[in-house]
C-alpha cells in the first residue's frame, strides 16, 4: 500500500501542477486550499441533506469546485484557457436552482442572521467560505491572471448559497433570523 505522507512538504514547500515548488504561504496555495475547504463544507450540507435531488445537485458543485481547484493549482494554464467542465453553462444551472428556490420563498426586506437551524448556519458557513474563496482568486488574477470563469463561478454560488440557506429554513420550519441592527 502506498503512504500518503511524502515528506516533501515539511520544509513548508508544494508542489503546483506544472512542477515548480513554492511556498505553502503563497496566494495561490490559500486560493485552492480555501476552495478545498468549501468543497468539506459543501459535502456536509450534501451528507445531512435528506433530498437526493439536492444531493445530487451538491455532488455536482463538488465536482466543479475540485475542477476549479485543480486549476488555480496549475502554474501552467494560461489566464483565458478555457476550465475543463466549467462553462457559462453551470452557472445557468445555478441561476435556474436559485429561481427555482426562490419561487417558494417570501419576498426578503430584511438582513438574514446566520442561525436558526444547524442545517441553515452549514450554509451560510459554505456561503461565507465561498466569498473567501472569491477574494482569494480574484487577488489570484489580479496577480498572475487566471480565467475569469472562476471568480464568476465563486461569486454566483455564494448566491446560491445563501438562497439554499433561506429553502432549507422554510423545509425546517424555522423563521430566518432577521438582523435588527
Amino acid at each position: 500500500m502506498a503512504k500518503i505522507y511524502t515528506k516533501t512538504g515539511d520544509q513548508g514547500k508544494t508542489g503546483l501542477i506544472g512542477g515548480s515548488r513554492v511556498s505553502k504561504g503563497e496566494l495561490r496555495i490559500e486560493a485552492y486550499g480555501t476552495v478545498d475547504e468549501l468543497n468539506s463544507w459543501i459535502g456536509l450540507l450534501r451528507d445531512v441533506s435528506e433530498q437526493e435531488n439536492r444531493r445530487a445537485v451538491l455532488k455536482s458543485i463538488q465536482d466543479k469546485l475540485f475542477t476549479l481547484g485543480a486549476e488555480l493549482a496549475n502554474e501552467t494554464a494560461l489566464a483565458d484557457q478555457p476550465i475543463q467542465d466549467l462553462e457559462e453553462s453551470d452557472i445557468d444551472v445555478l441561476e435556474n436552482l436559485m429561481d427555482q428556490m426562490n419561487l417558494h420563498l417570501k419576498d426578503l426586506r430584511h438582513f438574514v442572521l446566520p442561525g436558526g437551524h444547524v442545517h441553515v448556519s452549514y450554509a451560510h458557513l459554505a456561503r461565507t467560505v465561498c466569498r473567501r474563496a472569491e477574494r482569494c482568486a480574484i487577488r489570484l488574477h489580479d496577480e498572475a491572471g487566471i480565467n475569469f470563469m472562476i471568480i464568476k463561478y465563486l461569486n454566483r454560488l455564494s448566491d446560491f448559497l445563501f438562497v439554499l440557506s433561506r429553502q432549507i429554513a422554510a423545509e425546517q420550519g424555522v423563521e430566518e433570523v432577521k438582523w435588527k441592527g
